[in-house]
């Protein structure tokens, strides 16, 4: 119904300021009478971080940054749900407007600064859902003047780990001053070892998976560096990657386009594909990896998959495209696993050296 209605809608919430068209986009999910997902083509199904997802498709961070819908998520088709970013104190982020849509490059600008309800009130809402059907996972991060960084991701963990899937370990926010720097070595050596401490102290009914989300914009050192940290300390999967501060030049020369803040849709497709390549051919099989960044079709999806992502994950492309977007996506990625006649993990990164070169 909802992916009837969008082309309707889409006019009218694109004439709205896009924070505001979000909001009712929110509240609007909210009112959804409870519904289960539509029932996924068995080849879709993904066994990893030790779960069975039933298709490969999820719903990145930012979109319910306080867990208000994630089983009105579920119910659109997505594999799984990641909510937040989530920290320790409410804080209400970046002066509006901050968040800017690129119509004519599909993409969209945002310096939100990490916006939450802090996390009392998202792991509340978490804990009400118990026992539902459906992956949900939180991504965390710290806040903005917290004087110890590091335990604003223990205390997100430890609240969390019984609550969720997964946690995603969020050090790639360009919008929060100073919290890239916790992707150098020393400093994401001790913030691993402590977040997958506290999620092996939470008593929980299962283990949550915790993931590192990086950023597009690092270096083949660095990705190294933080491939080699994240396996050391025992970190179930890499998320490949966050928002880009960098501005192509093929971006369309607008005034939005100059907005400072994280660059997501299409025009971050090629980088952060680049990137997944690159850690998949560092990783091969001992770890998995997310691919996030531009997806707005099956091909897009189908790419990641082969540059080495076990799971997807898009956003900005639901705001052009709404959300029978998931639907196309999961559909034409069961056509070609049928077409290649080999079940999906067979085909994770199969072409990531070509891709590596190429994308």
């Amino acid at each position: 119904m909802l992916a009837q209605l969008f082309p309707l809608a889409r006019p009218l919430l694109h004439a709205l300021d896009a924070e505001t068209a979000h909001r009712l986009t929110i509240r609007g999910l909210a009112l959804l009478p409870a519904a289960a997902p539509p029932a996924d083509d068995p080849a879709l199904a993904v066994e990893v971080l030790g779960r069975r997802f039933p298709n490969p498709v999820g719903l990145a961070a930012g979109f319910d940054k306080g867990a208000e819908v994630p089983d009105a998520l579920l119910s659109l088709g997505f594999g799984f749900v990641e909510v937040g970013g989530v920290v320790p104190r409410p804080q209400p982020g970046n002066p509006r407007p901050r968040v800017f849509r690129l119509a004519a490059d599909r993409a969209v600008i945002n310096r939100f600064g990490l916006n939450s309800d802090g996390l009392p009130v998202v792991s509340a809402r978490l804990a009400a859902r118990s026992g539902r059907p459906g992956l949900v996972g939180a991504n965390i991060g710290a806040n903005k003047d917290s004087q110890d960084r590091i335990a604003d991701y223990v205390a997100c963990t430890r609240a969390l780990a019984g609550l969720v899937d997964f946690v995603t370990v969020n050090v790639s926010s360009p919008n929060t001053p100073g919290l890239r720097d916790l992707q150098g070595e020393a400093f994401l050596d001790d913030l691993l070892a402590r977040v997958v401490e506290a999620r092996d102290a939470a008593a929980a009914p299962r283990r949550a998976a915790v993931l590192l989300k990086i950023a597009p914009d690092i270096g083949l050192d660095a990705l190294d560096a933080i491939a080699a940290t994240a396996l050391r300390r025992g970190v179930d999967a890499l998320v490949v990657s966050n928002t880009t501060v960098a501005r192509p030049a093929s971006l369309a020369e607008t005034a939005l386009a100059r907005e400072t803040g994280g660059l997501s849709g299409r025009p971050l497709f090629s980088p952060s594909t680049r990137l997944l390549a690159e850690a998949f051919l560092r990783v091969g099989a001992r770890l998995p990896l997310v691919g996030v960044g531009g997806i707005d079709s099956a091909e897009a999806a189908w790419t990641k998959i082969r540059a080495g992502a076990s799971l997807v994950q898009l956003y900005s492309a639901l705001v052009y495209a709404g959300p029978g977007l998931v639907g196309e996506i999961k559909a034409g990625l069961a056509e070609r696993l049928r077409r290649e006649g080999a079940p999906l993990a067979r085909l994770v990164g199969r072409d990531a050296a070509d891709l590596a070169r190429s994308a």
